[in-house]
């Protein structure tokens, strides 16, 4: 198992005045950094890829898709084409980072204005099929493991838990596409937040560790210790990454909801986050 942060805590693009962050969390004992793909190109990511590494740190990224004209699930041609060729551009900014997993709701933008007032249809479910085996086999190529995020119904109406994900990592069908778990959407939308890891763990290819109001792990009701005891009697050995808000994100605050501090401070969370993960995955055992 490796321990990772999520650089949002801080901003939504890394650039060279965070540099000096992944130095602090390779201190703590962090093995990596998941890192925010929103905009940027391959030449600049490259260079965020030499400053990882110079720090000793692993990668892994996350990515939403950004607007209607990159809609997996869109009826029309043109936007699923976007969502295909933004994808593409996602993946070779992995690539340049050299991560080894991209996560995240890439099946249809998020936020209530994108929501259709009703549950995905058949027709939308293939549409986001189609789209993910043509990224799954270009992701492979790069190396890189696609896991798509379940989300809470406030943020998403297309895959909302890990047995909608699962459902749809088999439409799919491809070796290379797996779920996400996050203990944050988890705590909102599962009927058993723990059992639904048993219950996916063939599929699971990504955790995020999120505290029940995004804020510093281990800091509210999260049953942290049930769910790493559950990930490690499922033989779960891959990332286990924390990802906490501030209020660095007014682009996303219409969608994560987050509308003051969450943690006392960034050096709290990342902190005591990993406390929270490295003692109770050895306490699992």
């Amino acid at each position: 198992m490796k321990i990772g942060m999520n650089l949002l805590l801080w901003t939504p693009f890394v650039t060279e005045e965070h540099f000096g962050i992944l130095k602090k969390l390779k201190a703590t004992g962090f093995d990596g950094v998941e890192v925010p793909l929103f905009g940027g190109d391959v030449k600049h990511y490259k260079k965020v890829a030499k400053a990882i590494k110079d720090n000793g740190l692993g990668c892994t990224t996350c990515t939403v898709m950004p607007d209607a004209e990159h809609n997996p699930i869109s009826a029309d041609p043109k936007s699923r084409q976007g969502a295909v060729e933004y994808l593409k551009w996602v993946i070779d900014c992995n690539a340049a980072l050299g991560s080894e997993v991209l996560c995240g709701p890439y099946y249809q933008p998020l936020g209530a204005k994108f929501f259709s007032g009703r549950g995905p249809t058949q027709e939308e479910k293939e549409r986001a099929a189609e789209v993910h085996r043509t990224i799954a086999d270009y992701a492979q190529k790069a190396g890189v493991v696609l896991a798509v995020e379940c989300l809470n119904r406030f943020e998403c109406y297309f895959l909302n838990t890990i047995a909608d994900g699962v459902e749809h990592v088999k439409r799919v069908n491809h070796p290379n596409l797996g779920v996400m778990y996050d203990s944050f959407h988890a705590n909102v939308e599962e009927k058993d937040p723990v059992g639904c890891i048993t219950k996916g763990i063939k599929m699971i290819r990504h955790v995020h560790v999120s505290e029940n109001d995004r804020g510093t792990p281990g800091k509210g009701h999260v049953p942290f210790a049930k769910i790493f005891k559950t990930l490690r009697a499922g033989g779960y050995d891959r990332w286990v990454t924390i990802e906490a808000f501030g209020t660095s994100l007014p682009e996303l605050a219409a969608t994560t909801c987050v509308w003051r501090e969450l943690s006392a401070s960034p050096e709290e969370c990342y902190q005591f986050g990993f406390k929270t993960i490295k003692e109770g995955w050895e306490a699992a055992a």
